[in-house]
């Protein structure tokens, strides 16, 4: 018994992430300064125009006189400039891309009946699924080291005997976080739900038919033409892909409002067997959802709390092992669950790497991209023992919202990018207060920054989430005020309690 526990256990060892500094790669590099090199055109019109607004201010009034008399001698020449202005300015202003603003957003906060405790999880591990006691005691050093809290939420069905597995039950959760979230956000911007042009919704797990989006289109009776997208088995990185696929929209769609709702059902996804790299994802996931109203209505710039920035999208699919390593499959008695890999440590770190070089170019100030870049083709072209240079990105963001994947994501992150632990502190309190809730918890992180009263206006947030597949995904936001708490925050019955005393 004492073999089969310390095997499990050693599943769960923190593996670190690689040395970014031993592992750049140039490619990543030159895809970063294609974005960059992409608006070099705008940078150069800035010394253009800066030019001929000197050149105009030192003109005296008999020079813009005699200019308006050789005009007047050359109408032809004014009327073709005149109409070959407007037609330049009607096409950039048709063809560039529209501001993307992010008006208010809800995180679902489960009521008190349904909070799942240490005590209580265990409890239900063993009545629910009968396990032995090396494997319970395998969860209880899980749930040890977790960084979970006592607050967590689960959902109705864990909290009945014997446990609900229905298909009923499971529409039941994702309706009570669905419509909890979203009545929660119509009623905060007073946006009418037959105003929303664009939904996405992302569950990985739980895709019935009808549709999640079919399910919140009927009871919020919206409009016929609206643009529904129903994303699914993409992890937890979901969120800011449905970020930025309804981004993608918006720029096709004017004078429109997309709302993106991110959950997990686990209902149907408990696992009940004995499998170690499979009981891990008991321990961690919990209830949640958030919803999102994005606009891109010049007119909301002054209500909304961000502006969307970047997003930076990083796919390692094609790698077998990156593929697999977080993977739902039966067990050898053919039960279901999902599969944690001992190399998830390492592949996530590989897809950090591949996310950070592409985004820093677009991110980190010039001084920070001369040092990386110019250490970078040193080592490449004179084989030089030198260390890369690794951007410092504390100075192109004030806040930091890591996935709340588990508490040695947020350790290996937070050490490898030496971040300080205020900036992971939204991070760590997320995962204690309200578990891991997949896609989801960038934005209850957000929420506990705001309302920390943390968030000034000009500030940049930096979303990121890791997902099966395997992917790495970024998203920036711009911080267009003074970011208040709403009244609807998750946080605001508790927030005077955080952060918490955590043993790491």
């Amino acid at each position: 018994m004492k073999n089969s526990l310390k095997t499990g256990v050693q599943v769960l060892q923190p593996r670190r992430l690689p040395d970014f500094s031993r592992c750049v790669k140039l490619k990543y590099v030159k895809l970063g300064y294609h974005y960059l090199i992409s608006h070099l055109l705008k940078l150069c019109l800035v010394p253009v125009m800066a030019a001929l607004i000197v050149q105009a201010s030192s003109l005296s009034l008999d020079d813009i006189h005699q200019m308006w008399l050789q005009l007047e001698y050359n109408l032809v020449s004014v009327v073709v400039f005149s109409a070959t202005f407007v037609f330049g300015l009607t096409v950039y202003v048709m063809t560039r891309k529209r501001s993307i603003y992010l008006v208010d957003y809800a995180c679902y906060l489960p009521p008190q009946h349904l909070k799942a405790d240490h005590r209580y999880f265990m409890e239900y591990a063993k009545e629910a699924a009968d396990f032995d006691e090396s494997t319970m005691e395998f969860l209880r050093k899980i749930m040890e080291r977790s960084g979970l809290g006592d607050e967590t939420g689960a959902p109705p069905s864990m909290h009945c005997f014997p446990p609900r597995t229905s298909m009923a039950a499971a529409r039941q959760e994702a309706e009570l976080v669905m419509f909890g979230a979203l009545d929660t956000l119509f009623a905060s911007t007073n946006v009418k739900p037959r105003d929303v042009g664009i939904l996405v919704v992302n569950c990985s797990l739980f895709n019935p038919t009808p549709s999640l989006t079919a399910m919140i289109i009927n009871k919020y009776k919206m409009r016929g033409n609206i643009k529904s997208f129903n994303l699914s088995g993409m992890g937890c990185s979901a969120g800011v892909i449905a970020i930025d696929l309804a981004k993608d929209m918006l720029q096709v769609h004017r004078n429109s409002y997309a709302v993106v709702f991110s959950t997990e059902n686990m209902t149907q996804n408990w696992y009940s067997g004995t499998e170690k790299s499979m009981l891990i994802s008991n321990c961690l996931f919990r209830l949640g959802g958030s919803a999102v109203l994005l606009s891109n209505k010049s007119g909301d710039r002054r209500q909304s709390k961000y502006k969307l920035i970047h997003v930076v999208r990083t796919h390692c699919g094609a790698n077998d092992k990156a593929f697999k390593c977080v993977y739902q499959e039966e067990d050898n008695v053919g039960k279901i669950g999902v599969s944690l890999s001992k190399d998830l440590m390492a592949i996530a770190g590989n897809a950090l790497k591949t996310n950070i070089t592409t985004l820093g170019p677009l991110v980190l100030p010039i001084s920070e991209q001369i040092l990386f870049f110019a250490t970078l083709v040193a080592k490449k072209l004179f084989n030089a023992k030198i260390k890369p240079y690794i951007p410092d990105f504390k100075l192109a963001f004030e806040h930091f919202c890591i996935h709340a994947g588990g508490r040695g994501v947020i350790d290996e992150l937070e050490k490898n990018m030496q971040l300080s632990p205020l900036h992971v502190e939204a991070s760590r309190m997320t995962l204690h207060r309200f578990g891991n809730t997949s896609s989801s918890s960038i934005w209850y992180e957000l929420a506990y920054t705001e309302a920390k009263c943390r968030m000034r206006k000009g500030d940049r947030i930096w979303q990121i989430a890791f997902g099966s597949g395997f992917k790495c995904n970024s998203a920036v936001w711009l911080a267009l005020k003074n970011v208040k708490p709403s009244c609807s925050n998750p946080w605001e019955d508790c927030i005077h309690k955080y952060p918490v005393k955590l043993n790491l």
